[in-house]
C-alpha cells in the first residue's frame, strides 16, 4: 500500500492492471480446483503451461508468455498481485493501458529468453519457470528509471524511500540470488528488468502498438491520397477534352478558380 504526500490510499484498480489480476487470480484457482478433482490432469496442464527451455525449444513457444500466469503458494502469489496493482496501476495512471501491458508482456517474454539463454550455457541448472515476477521486474525497473526520486512508504515499514532506491534493493536481492539454488529464478527476474530497461530506451514513447496504428493510418492515408491524384488526372485530361481548365492539388483536391468552395458551376 503507497503512501504519497503523507496520505495513505489504495492505488486504482482499472484497466489493464485490473484485467491483468484477474486472469492471474482466475488462472491461479483454476489450477487449484483442478489439482483437488484430478491432480495428474493439473500436473499435465502444468507441464503444458509453465516454461520448460527444452519444451519451448521443441515448438512450445507458447510458453514463453503461459508461465506467467501459473503459480504456485498462496503467499508468494499474493505478493504478486500486490506487486502488480501497485506497480501497474501507478504506471498505467500516467502512461496508459497499452504502454503497461506492451512493457509487461515484454519483460515476461525477455525473462523467459533469459531462462532459455541460461540453459544454453548451463544446462544443469535448468528448472521449470513459473511466476509473474519477469513482468513485475520490468515495472519496477520502469518506474525507478520514469521517478527516480520519488519518495513514498510502504506499509508498514516506517520509512519513507526513493524509488530508485528501492529498484536498487531489488536488484542486489536478485543478483545475491544467482549465488544460491534459485539462480534461474534470479537470471529471469534480472532478464525481465533488461528488457523492461530496453523497452524504456527505445520503444516509441508511446508504445508499439500506437506507433503501429499510427504508421498503417498514415501508408493508408498516402495510399487515398495517390488514389485521388490518379483520378484528379484522369479527369484533368477529360475536362481538356471539354475544352475545359481545372486544377487540383497535390493532394487532389479541386481548386476552385474563383477561391470560392461552394462554387461548383463548372459541373453543370
Amino acid at each position: 500500500m503507497p503512501k504519497f504526500g503523507g496520505v495513505l490510499t489504495f492505488p486504482d484498480f482499472r484497466g489493464f492492471t485490473r484485467a491483468l489480476i484477474l486472469w492471474n487470480l482466475g488462472a491461479y484457482f483454476a489450477l487449484v480446483l483442478l489439482g483437488v478433482a484430478s491432480k495428474p490432469a493439473a500436473s499435465t496442464l502444468v507441464i503444458y503451461t509453465a516454461l520448460s527451455p527444452l519444451a519451448v525449444l521443441h515448438g512450445w513457444i507458447w510458453q514463453i508468455i503461459t508461465y506467467s500466469f501459473v503459480h504456485s503458494g498462496i503467499l508468494a502469489t499474493a505478493f504478486e498481485l500486490l506487486s502488480l496493482w501497485f506497480l501497474g496501476s501507478f504506471l498505467e495512471s500516467s502512461h496508459g493501458s497499452r504502454w503497461v501491458a506492451e512493457i509487461y508482456f515484454v519483460s515476461v517474454a525477455g525473462a523467459a529468453l533469459t531462462a532459455i539463454g541460461l540453459y544454453f550455457a548451463m544446462p544443469a541448472s535448468a528448472v521449470m519457470l513459473t511466476g509473474a515476477y519477469g513482468g513485475i521486474f520490468g515495472l519496477l525497473i520502469a518506474f525507478g528509471v520514469l521517478y527516480a526520486d520519488m519518495q513514498f512508504m510502504m506499509f508498514p515499514l516506517p520509512m519513507m524511500i526513493k524509488a530508485k532506491y528501492l529498484v536498487a534493493v531489488y536488484m542486489l536481492i536478485a543478483l545475491a540470488m544467482l549465488f544460491s539454488q534459485d539462480r534461474a529464478f534470479a537470471f529471469s527476474e534480472l532478464g525481465g528488468a533488461l528488457f523492461g530497461w530496453l523497452y524504456i530506451k527505445f520503444a516509441p514513447r508511446r508504445g508499439f502498438a500506437r506507433a503501429g496504428t499510427e504508421r498503417w493510418y498514415g501508408i493508408r492515408n498516402s495510399y487515398y491520397r495517390w488514389k485521388r491524384r490518379r483520378a484528379a488526372k484522369k479527369f484533368e485530361v477529360y475536362m481538356r477534352k471539354q475544352n475545359r481548365d481545372v486544377r487540383f492539388d497535390r493532394d487532389g483536391k479541386y481548386i476552385d478558380p474563383d477561391n470560392d468552395p461552394n462554387d461548383r458551376k463548372w459541373m453543370n
